[in-house]
């Protein structure tokens, strides 16, 4: 959709819900038609904008769109670079992969903290190449971000990113939100949330990492995955009504970036105390699957890299850099 739909809905927006412009006023503060202004207010109303159109007083927008587009995002977003350039799409098999697509391809034009975002994901994967679930209603993004650090540094971005998912679900809905190791986000004993991650690298020094987000917000978890609704939560289903998403997404973005932004600066340590305040895994009885082995132990710590310390109930200490956590 062009800049000129979005500035027709500017003008609406800046009346107020309910209140009109006309159609000359349009057309005179845009230098454009005002068959234009018809056809880009038809073009709002067939993304989900209900706009009232009367001969006498003009257009007065009376709803918004219930689809997370940008314009929506912004209207409450606070950032510097993460999510000024955003991108939306209906539905797409993976955010991951247009954004991969999109660096292939016109990587040297790509901004840094460029999001992508998408109402419904068809080939969504999560980690270990998981089947990821994306029905409409969740908010489903890739962020991309271009560090240039040490690749021994990427388990602190994406501790950046489920630190600031866990906490926008608490300030926003006042839900407690944890953090389970090494990325998913619980609401009680149930996912509501996770993230992967992806990158590419020069040698040792990080060219890009792309942040897979999966939220589960206004999803009806009984209705759309009730093979997995023991395990699984939603926020609407949580608080017992749908909330609004794009002031949520915005809020999240704002949580990352001010994480993320301590990070490139090497102020780490204040995000490792603040995850293990979050851990929803630390200090409990947990089994562990690797491709290697499974066994149980009690979780006791994180070490500087973000691999797990278990105390194994053989006595050792086992270092976990990657595999499944259950709790016990």
């Amino acid at each position: 959709m062009t800049q000129t739909i979005f500035d027709v809905l500017r003008i609406l927006d800046e009346a107020g819900i309910g209140k009109p412009v006309s159609g000359e006023v349009i057309s005179e503060r845009l230098g454009i038609t005002r068959t234009a202004v018809w056809k880009y207010v038809n073009l709002l109303r067939e993304v989900g904008y209900c706009i009232d159109a009367s001969p006498k007083t003009g257009y007065a927008l009376q709803k918004r769109t219930w689809l997370l587009l940008p314009y929506e995002v912004k209207r409450f977003l606070k950032t510097q670079t993460i999510g000024q350039e955003m991108h939306h799409f209906e539905q797409v098999p993976s955010t991951n992969a247009l954004a991969r697509q999109m660096l292939h391809e016109v990587g040297d034009e790509v901004q840094p903290g460029t999001v992508l975002i998408a109402e419904q994901q068809t080939g969504g994967i999560g980690r270990m190449n998981r089947v990821w679930m994306s029905p409409e209603g969740g908010i489903w993004a890739t962020i991309v971000v271009m560090p240039k650090l040490n690749v021994d540094q990427t388990f602190s971005i994406m501790m950046a990113g489920s630190l600031a998912l866990a906490r926008a679900i608490r300030h926003e809905f006042g839900l407690s939100a944890l953090i389970k190791w090494p990325n998913d986000v619980f609401i009680g004993d149930k996912k509501v949330a996770g993230m992967t991650l992806e990158l590419s690298a020069d040698e040792d020094i990080l060219r890009y990492c792309l942040i897979g987000v999966g939220i589960d917000v206004n999803v009806s978890v009984e209705r759309t995955m009730p093979n997995i609704s023991k395990l699984v939560t939603s926020i609407s289903d949580e608080l017992g009504h749908e909330v609004e998403r794009a002031q949520f997404f915005a809020k999240f973005l704002k949580e990352f970036e001010r994480r993320y932004q301590m990070v490139l600066m090497g102020e780490t340590e204040p995000l490792f105390r603040e995850w293990r305040s979050l851990s929803y895994t630390l200090h409990r009885r947990v089994r562990i699957r690797t491709m290697k082995e499974s066994f149980e132990g009690e979780a006791i710590d994180i070490d500087e890299h973000g691999a797990l310390l278990v105390h194994r109930d053989g006595g050792e200490v086992e270092r976990v850099i990657a595999g499944d956590c259950f709790m016990l």
